[in-house]
């Protein structure tokens, strides 16, 4: 069945010109407000719902509502439309937050148009997010998973994947065998394509080992149970050791001078013990904590005697533990590997208590992770015992409070709920609470995180309103995932930014009043505080978003436009400029929402095209008589026009920065060529000039989306190396002669002062101008004595 589309309803503001300015802008916005429909309503979900939830509440929707199940309902295909739109909104970061800002005015109609047969969504569609034992990661929690030190097993799959539904019921045997023992993953690349191509995944199903500390490993056996276990295992450190007469007193006592305990299974003729999958289970389940050993009392008769063994028996041995002490050892009835774990961990030692008058001698000058309670005890913070373990390379302590018994302490720091927090060692004042999901891989993500960044969580009492340095400052939401999201990114940069801008986050549920002060009433709002200037950030969820953001405040790409300099810039430019304007009204959602992309395409044509923009509330005189009728108006004056009042009007439906810089460059004078197969042999093969050559498809999206790329390297190395393209579609004979095997290949063909040179070339693994520009300066100062060297020679001949 071929995707559906929708009707692309308007993407423009109308400008309200006139003398009821600013209560038509008003009726406007109330206009748009009521027209918009609660995307979280529709699908029937809270605001702080997850990515997977909100991909199996779609699910279950798309399920009866698709119009392939309702074919005598006309109305079908609008409702379903509706539901879709929300779901691809929802489940993505960046757009999830401008609609939460916005509402769908600062959305770009296309999310939502296309959609699939009722087939796919019940047998393609989040093949594993029913799956308790195999987890689900996303975009937003991924990095968090793999280095949190844990041992994961994760499935890159794609929904329209034969094999990937093939391998999908190993998969799941295999994560119910393993469980305990590694942790077992799974990413869609359908809904995670750019984090999948950010770890090199171009084939499905791929499945890569990942660990703290070490390379990816990916596997490439066969996929049974078998050979994944296999595979799996060898990265295992955790084991369980036979003990007999002549090691068990000597394991134990050396493993009690290091405070860890021994869970032993004694295997007797009679009664039940633990199954060697089980013993393995939990000796990763309790890696670190409690070694797990087993004896074969068949062979060890006089051994289990002297333990009081009988019959097949399990018991934890605590730290210090003896037989002749009476309750010291653990007896447990179990042979289930999570309820001996649970057990086991409910007896192991508390985490150390602080209180008033301990936490600030403790906390000045050592890096601590704190679990601040409420009095209660469930295995989530029996759990909480493993951090030790887990923490102890990174010198961070971990102790707890109970607000019960220290609420002065817990009130000073604005603790009103458990919570998890990371003290840095340098005070009291200096930490960072944990907003993440409450499991230990997360957690420990957080904490080696978090002490190496220099992210504060801020309070009234400390909260930069009058300070000289520059603080970015996020205004959030714990509810809210978008900016749980942002968390990571923002510790990210502050680590590239240390020494030049300090970063603090406010919990707007806990400081409201501090959050309305400064009108902020949409999660998360990102503002930049500089002295007396403040600037809110608009951009993508990433460290590389906020650092460019921050190089546009210091250095701005945009010219600011008023009257007067439109018209000696834009309008009297000389003829060897292009400019690109937006014209815009503060108000307007779609405006707001171009924003961060207008400044990322102007840093790409930065050195080809000038960008600007006009503030039309400000000056809407001026606006009314540039005929400006609709917000936001892009407009093009371009290079060589005979009047300088000339412009094309951007029509496009994609407001991206590269979609943008696409349909600007198109204006410019191309400074590559095409080449024909007479080209190729004549010029690249048998020339006397260095060629950079595209190889490339009309119909393949990436390299379309490489094209303008590709123009922007041909000016940057104009005057040293030539640039080519080859439509490999038209020629595909001399793409083949050249080993082409993938769109779009770059190729660099250097003159050797040979007229034969390697049909192949010199591949270049980018799709980057700089980092392609780069590549090609360092060869040719590698070329440079050689040819130079061949010159001589040349004319020492003559």
């Amino acid at each position: 069945m071929a995707p559906r589309l929708s009707n692309r309803p308007s993407r423009h503001v109308r400008a309200p010109w006139g003398g009821l300015w600013l209560l038509l802008i008003i009726i406007s916005h109330a206009a748009v407000a009521s027209a918009d429909e609660d995307y979280y309503k529709l699908l029937g979900i809270s605001r702080e719902a997850s990515t997977k939830e909100i991909r199996q509440a779609f699910k279950k929707l798309a399920l009866t509502m698709h119009p392939d199940k309702n074919p005598n309902d006309a109305s079908a295909h609008e409702k379903f439309l509706k539901i879709n739109r929300a779901y691809e909104v929802l489940k993505d970061e960046d757009l999830r937050k401008k609609y939460d800002k916005y509402g769908e005015k600062g959305l770009d109609e296309q999310q939502g148009g296309r959609y699939e047969s009722w087939n796919y969504y019940r047998y393609d569609f989040g093949i594993y997010d029913d799956d308790l034992e195999i987890i689900t990661l996303d975009r937003g929690d991924f990095d968090a998973a793999v280095n949190s030190g844990e041992l994961w097993f994760i499935n890159f799959y794609f929904p329209r994947c034969s094999h990937c539904h093939e391998l999908a019921p190993t998969w799941r045997e295999f994560a119910k065998d393993m469980d305990g023992i590694i942790r077992i993953g799974a990413v869609n690349c359908g809904d995670n394509s750019r984090l999948c191509r950010s770890k090199g995944v171009n084939s499905y199903p791929s499945l890569y080992v990942f660990r703290s500390g070490m390379n990816p490993e990916k596997f490439f056996g066969d996929r049974s149970k078998g050979g994944l276990t296999k595979f799996a295992m060898q990265f295992v450190k955790s084991r369980v050791t036979e003990l007999w007469q002549g090691n068990i007193f000597s394991e134990i006592e050396r493993a009690f001078v290091s405070r860890v305990g021994w869970l032993i299974t004694f295997c007797a003729d009679s009664g039940d013990c633990l199954e060697a999958q089980t013993r393995q289970k939990l000796s990763g389940m309790l890696d670190g904590l409690v070694n797990v050993g087993w004896t074969d009392c068949s062979t060890q008769a006089e051994l289990c005697e002297n333990f009081d063994v009988t019959s097949s028996t399990t018991a934890f041995f605590p730290p210090g533990s003896t037989l002749q002490q009476k309750g010291s050892v653990l007896y447990l009835k179990s042979l289930d590997a999570r309820e001996i774990y649970a057990e086991v961990l409910k007896h192991l030692p508390d985490l150390e208590s602080l209180t008033k008058d301990s936490f600030d001698n403790k906390l000045a000058h050592h890096r601590w992770l704190i679990s601040f309670t409420f009095g209660q005890n469930t295995l989530a913070t029996h759990e909480y015992k493993k951090l030790s373990v887990l923490l102890k390379e990174d010198h961070i302590q971990v102790g707890k409070v109970d607000c019960l018994t220290e609420p002065e302490l817990c009130s000073s720091l604005y603790i009103q709920k458990p919570s998890i927090a990371v003290f840095k060692g340098l005070g009291v004042h200096n930490f960072e609470i944990h907003h993440g999901k409450d499991v230990l891989y997360n957690i420990v993500a957080f904490a080696k995180e978090s002490v190496s960044a220099h992210v504060t969580t801020l309070r009234p009492e400390n909260f930069p309103s009058h300070e000289k340095e520059p603080w970015l400052v996020d205004f959030f939401a714990p509810w809210c995932p978008p900016c749980r999201a942002l968390l990571p990114e923002l510790r990210k940069a502050s680590i590239q930014l240390f020494g030049q801008m300090k970063f603090g986050t406010l919990d707007c549920t806990i400081h409201e009043g501090l959050c309305n002060m400064y009108n902020v009433h949409a999660y998360p709002t990102t503002v930049i505080f500089n002295k007396s200037s403040i600037h809110e950030y608009e951009g993508q969820h990433s460290a590389d978003g906020i650092l460019e953001f921050i190089q546009d405040l210091v250095s701005p790409v945009v010219v600011t436009l008023t009257p007067d300099t439109f018209q000696q810039l834009v309008k009297k430019r000389k003829s060897s400029e292009t400019w690109m304007v937006d014209f815009y009204a503060p108000w307007c959602g779609p405006c707001q929402a171009l924003l961060p992309e207008w400044r990322r395409m102007a840093r790409m044509l930065n050195g080809m095209i000038s960008a600007g923009s006009v503030d039309c509330q400000k000056h809407h005189g001026f606006c009314q008589g540039e005929n400006v009728r609709a917000y936001p108006e892009i407009r093009l004056y371009p290079q060589n026009s005979n009047r300088g009042d000339q412009y094309q009007s951007y029509n496009g439906w994609h407001r991206d920065a590269h979609s943008l810089r696409t349909w600007a460059m198109g204006s410019l004078p191309r400074a590559s060529v095409d080449l024909t197969p007479e080209d190729y042999r004549n010029k690249i093969l048998g020339g006397t000039q260095h060629w950079v050559v595209d190889f490339y498809a009309p119909w393949c999206g990436p390299c379309q989306h490489f094209a303008p790329v590709f123009e922007l390297l041909a000016r940057m190395v104009k005057g040293k190396v030539r640039a080519g393209k080859v439509d490999c579609q038209a020629h595909y004979q001399t793409c083949q002669e050249a080993g082409i095997r993938a769109y779009p290949s770059v190729r660099f063909y250097p003159y050797l002062g040979s007229k034969k040179r390697d049909q192949e070339g010199e591949h270049i693994n980018s799709r980057d101008a700089n980092v392609i520009a780069d590549i090609l300066e360092r060869r040719l100062q590698e070329l440079s004595p050689w040819l130079q060297g061949k010159s001589s020679k040349f004319k020492d001949e003559l």
